[in-house]
């Protein structure tokens, strides 16, 4: 089994974890050595059995095993790829965990660091990139392009032929209409419908989905 730890531990790294025992109850593959947090108030909590260990000093400390790296929520985001560069290990140390109820089509390349969770199917020809997070029951349809650091919300219909920038956060529930871009830096509220183009650095909410300020 390989050696794992996670970072940080939050939700996603929670709701990871469970992808995680759900895939090593069919294939033992991923040894959880525990979660790894900034934050000194979380040290020695523990979750499913796993503990907090303490900081980013265990990835010295744990120096052969791999690490998932899952921040990010709809007030940080935009820092997703600054907080993951600074743990500063080569992108082939990152893990990739897929829920084993997951569908991925056969020509769909998958990036590091990237986890998909329960009951995401992702369809032909469908790209994903590094660092990115896509939590449970989420399609991406055929010939979608997801850029690095996204977090990608429940049950968010991507349709074909949609290209998501860098950085991006989609909200749960989200619709987004085919042969559209959602540029780099940009949040989509919960639930909203796009229907047209998203410029960078912006935050569309609403049905249909309208520009409501830029990100910062």
């Amino acid at each position: 089994m390989i050696d794992l730890l996670i970072f940080p531990f939050g939700g996603n790294s929670r709701e990871t974890l469970l992808a995680i025992q759900a895939q090593n109850m069919l294939n033992p593959t991923w040894n959880v050595i525990g979660f790894i947090d900034d934050n000194e108030q979380l040290w020695e909590q523990s979750f499913c059995g796993v503990r907090v260990l303490g900081g980013r000093s265990a990835i010295h400390d744990f120096s052969s095993a791999q690490i998932l790296a899952v921040p990010g929520n709809p007030e940080n985001f935009y820092k997703r790829a600054d907080i993951i560069g600074l743990l500063d290990i080569p992108l082939d140390r990152y893990a990739t965990v897929v829920d084993p109820s997951a569908r991925i089509s056969v020509d769909a390349k998958i990036g590091k660091n990237t986890v998909l969770m329960a009951n995401v199917v992702i369809s032909c020809s469908v790209e994903i990139g590094n660092h990115c997070v896509i939590l449970p029951n989420t399609v991406i349809s055929h010939d979608s392009v997801v850029g690095d650091y996204c977090c990608i919300g429940s049950n968010v219909s991507v349709s074909g032929y949609v290209s998501i920038g860098t950085g991006c956060y989609i909200g749960s529930g989200a619709r987004i209409m085919d042969h559209l871009r959602i540029s780099s830096g940009c949040l989509v509220g919960i639930g909203s419908c796009v229907i047209q183009d998203v410029p960078p650095n912006i935050i569309m909410a609403g049905n249909p989905a309208r520009h409501v300020r830029k990100v910062r």
